[in-house]
């Protein structure tokens, strides 16, 4: 494993053939301040990356320049070879790009089943305005709530779940339109020890039975060590390592990146 700027991080999505997304030179800059600078890598398809690094490492404003909340200041990304760099946010999720945060978007009084039927209808293109007494795409709502564990609570409102239960209609919402490539900024914030488990497990479905790439920022090493095939180290807004878990957590820079000792 080595890191990037004079050196070249690993990089076997290159080495698997074309990757399904490549981040070329990407950087962003605010005023005098550099948020992400340099970072190249590619992600074949079907693989589970993780991102880690300390706060403020710039892990989440990656994530925002892949998804099209902002643009980059430098450098490309591209999906299947086609440029994205210019592209917004809802174009991006129609070429199959699909994105949670850290902080919960859900609405408290809308019911887990209405969650999904919303998403459905902006999927399929539908208005908002009559959502609730339409009740469209019923299968399809019964489909991913029970994908993800939530069909006993298509009733409760996303007020009376538990964190790991908002955590899993994130994901619901997010499957509804199918995302080739899924973007998990921190999934397990806020959620209890007990109810980790079962949403780690839920992720690792979604990526090793349905086969969905995914890209994923977390914290919990102990999660990431059972799902991530490479991680991604950043640190000070660039990719300071790019490997496999175990060369990662094993390499003093890495450690001392994490201890927040001088690089």
């Amino acid at each position: 494993m080595t890191a990037t700027g004079s050196a070249t991080a690993r990089d076997e999505g290159a080495l698997a053939g074309a990757p399904v997304l490549r981040l070329d030179g990407l950087g962003w800059r605010i005023g005098g301040a550099t948020i992400v600078e340099d970072v190249t890598l590619g992600v074949r398809e079907g693989e589970f990356l993780a991102f880690i690094g300390p706060n403020g490492a710039g892990k989440t404003s990656l994530f925002n320049l892949i998804s099209g909340i902002v643009r980059p200041t430098a450098g490309t990304i591209t999906l299947d070879g086609s440029d994205l760099t210019r592209l917004s946010v809802h174009t991006r999720a129609r070429r199959g790009i699909g994105r949670t945060f850290q902080t919960s978007s859900l609405w408290p009084g809308m019911t887990v089943a209405e969650h999904v039927r919303l998403a459905a209808q902006a999927v399929h293109g539908g208005s908002h305005r009559l959502w609730r007494r339409a009740r469209p795409y019923p299968a399809e709502v019964d489909g991913v709530l029970e994908r993800t564990g939530l069909g006993h609570r298509a009733g409760a409102t996303a007020a009376e779940l538990s964190h790991g239960e908002k955590r899993k209609l994130e994901l619901a919402v997010l499957l509804v339109g199918e995302p080739r490539l899924m973007l998990l900024d921190e999934p397990m914030a806020g959620v209890s020890a007990e109810e980790v488990p079962a949403l780690t497990e839920l992720i690792r479905t979604l990526h090793r039975e349905e086969g969905r790439t995914v890209l994923m920022v977390e914290h919990h090493m102990d999660v990431l060590l059972g799902l991530a095939d490479r991680l991604a180290v950043m640190h000070h807004g660039r990719l300071l390592a790019l490997d496999t878990p175990a060369a990662v957590t094993a390499d003093p820079v890495v450690q001392r990146a994490y201890l927040g000792e001088g690089l």
